[in-house]
């Protein structure tokens, strides 16, 4: 049974930053691509990044240069920092993780608002 577990999310003000987490269970680790995403009220998911079981990473294009994706194959974590936070990146942020042979799986995604 594949689990994504996210974690870090919170309030923080504009310009501030977060650092969530998720924790993947039940897929073989090494071998799967990695992401996270985000839904914001009333709006379609949206990709904010993706990091490869090689470590190539891709970033949507208002978040990249913000936003860093990484991954601890030793410990089935992959991570997001975000920094100078803005209003617009309030949303929940979903982990995901896809394999070739498992197929795509969803977390349950941790909140982050972003408001003074």
């Amino acid at each position: 049974q594949v689990q994504l577990v996210e974690s870090g999310g919170g309030l923080v003000q504009p310009g501030g930053s977060l650092r969530l987490s998720c924790a993947a269970s039940g897929v073989p680790f090494t071998n799967a691509r990695m992401g996270w995403y985000r839904q914001a009220p009333g709006k379609q998911r949206e990709m904010v990044a993706t990091i490869t079981s090689g470590g190539t990473t891709n970033y949507a294009d208002s978040m990249e240069g913000r936003f860093t994706i990484s991954r601890d194959n030793a410990k089935n974590m992959v991570y997001l920092q975000m920094d100078m936070l803005e209003p617009e990146d309030t949303a929940v942020y979903i982990c995901n993780v896809w394999h070739r042979s498992m197929g795509n799986y969803w977390g349950q995604g941790t909140l982050v608002t972003v408001s003074a």
